[in-house]
């Protein structure tokens, strides 16, 4: 199974690609940022991770996405134009006729460590042990965007057992 995990952004949207292999095994098959510049209009800068989006979900065409939820923020200005970024990425997944799974960051957390309420040290590096990756990617939005790709992995296998 190939999932897309996204921790989206404004400024950055950390993004992976991680399959799964029979065992559950992931192997990161690529991950990055999505960086959009301060000096652009907040709707230049919402157009540019669209296109992104759709380029990376045409490339490697997932089989699922998780996304990180809007869940607090301190700051109103900072909550609407992540809320943004979502937005557009939802409507590029949505365009993909791909099914979507949000998460929490303490979803993330528990599924990636066992601890729902983990340092973001801790998750970065359980994120590199799990994929056996030389080093912790870079920026935190990516090693994030790796951990939700698992989380969304667990939730999918979780459910057939369920159903």
């Amino acid at each position: 199974m190939r999932v897309l995990g996204i921790d989206p952004g404004l400024a950055i949207t950390g993004w992976s690609i991680v399959d799964f292999d029979e065992n559950g095994q992931p192997h990161a098959v690529d991950y990055g940022a999505i960086l959009t510049e301060k000096g652009l209009s907040v709707s230049q800068r919402l157009e540019e991770i669209h296109t992104d989006m759709r380029e990376i979900l045409e490339k490697y065409n997932p089989d699922i996405c998780g996304i990180e939820t809007l869940l607090f923020y301190n700051n109103a200005k900072t909550a609407i134009v992540v809320g943004e970024a979502r937005g557009v990425i939802l409507l590029a997944i949505e365009e993909s006729n791909l099914p979507i799974h949000e998460f929490t960051p303490l979803q993330v957390k528990s599924s990636i460590s066992g601890y729902g309420k983990a340092d973001k040290k801790q998750v970065q590096e359980n994120v590199k042990m799990i994929c056996r990756l030389e080093e912790i990617p870079k920026p935190d939005d990516v090693a994030d965007a790796i951990a939700i790709a698992i989380a969304c992995f667990d939730r999918q296998r979780m459910d057939n057992l369920v159903n």
